[in-house]
C-alpha cells in the first residue's frame, strides 16, 4: 500500500496546479507533450493523465501507483469514472466536457461512505486541461488523494462538492520562452568511397621505352 497523507496531505495538489499554470504562461493551457515528470516529483505518485475517447469518457493513459492501490488493480487503460459510485458517474462525464469543452480547472471534493470492511475515505481531484500533439483539447492533467485508512480495495468515491473555474489566458503575462540550444558544429565527415572501388593507380607500360619516337621512318625499296 502507498503511504497515505495526513491531514495537509492535498498539498501535492496545490504542487501540481502550480506547475501546470508555470507551464501554460499567457496560454489557455499547456501541450501534453511538455509535461516532465521530474517537474511533479513530489505529486507523481498521485498524478494521472487521461484522453478524451468519446463524449463524458476519458480514459486513463498514465496513472500513479496511487490510483492502483485505491483500485487494487493496474488502472491504466481504464475510464476515469471507475473511481466514482454509479450514482455520480453521469456527474463526473458531465465536468469531465466541462474541463474540456470550457476550457477549465475543476477540483472535486469525494467521499467513500462506510461500508463492511471498509472505514470511510475522503478524497481529493482536480482535473486541469491539456493539448494534445494535433492541437485539440483532448487530455486532462489531474491527480487524486485519498486521507485516511484505505481499507481493502476497490474504493469508489461519491461526489460531495465541485468547483469549476475557467481559464482565460492573460496577455499580461510574458509567454513562456523555452531556450534553444545551440546546435553543435557538425564535424566535417569525408564522403567514404562507394562500396567496390578502388582508388585509381596511374597507368604504367609494362616495356616503357625511354626515347622512342612517336614517328618511325620505314624506308621500302619496293
Amino acid at each position: 500500500m502507498t503511504q497515505h497523507v495526513s491531514k495537509n496531505g492535498f498539498a501535492p495538489l496545490a504542487q501540481l496546479e502550480a506547475y501546470w499554470e508555470a507551464l501554460r504562461g499567457n496560454r489557455l493551457m499547456p501541450n501534453r507533450s511538455e509535461i516532465d515528470p521530474r517537474g511533479i516529483e513530489q505529486a507523481l505518485e498521485f498524478s494521472f493523465i487521461v484522453e478524451r475517447i468519446a463524449p463524458g469518457i476519458a480514459r486513463l493513459r498514465i496513472a500513479g501507483s496511487h490510483l492502483s492501490d485505491l483500485m487494487g488493480m493496474e488502472v491504466r487503460g481504464m475510464p476515469l469514472t471507475s473511481f466514482i459510485t454509479p450514482s455520480s458517474r453521469r456527474q463526473l462525464s458531465d465536468i469531465l466536457e466541462e474541463v474540456f469543452e470550457t476550457p477549465a480547472i475543476c477540483t472535486l471534493d469525494l467521499h467513500s461512505e462506510r461500508n463492511a470492511g471498509l472505514p470511510p475515505l475522503d478524497a481529493r481531484m482536480v482535473l486541469m486541461p491539456l493539448k494534445s500533439d494535433l492541437g485539440d483539447v483532448s487530455r486532462i492533467l489531474g491527480a487524486l488523494i485519498s486521507v485516511g485508512d484505505m481499507g481493502r480495495s476497490p474504493r469508489r468515491f461519491d461526489i460531495s462538492r465541485s468547483s469549476l473555474r475557467p481559464i482565460v489566458a492573460d496577455a499580461s503575462l510574458p509567454p513562456v520562452v523555452k531556450k534553444k540550444t545551440p546546435a553543435a558544429q557538425r564535424p566535417i565527415v569525408k564522403t567514404p568511397e562507394p562500396a567496390f572501388r578502388e582508388p585509381k593507380v596511374p597507368f604504367k607500360s609494362e616495356t616503357p621505352r625511354r626515347h622512342a619516337p612517336y614517328l618511325r621512318l620505314v624506308k621500302s625499296d619496293d
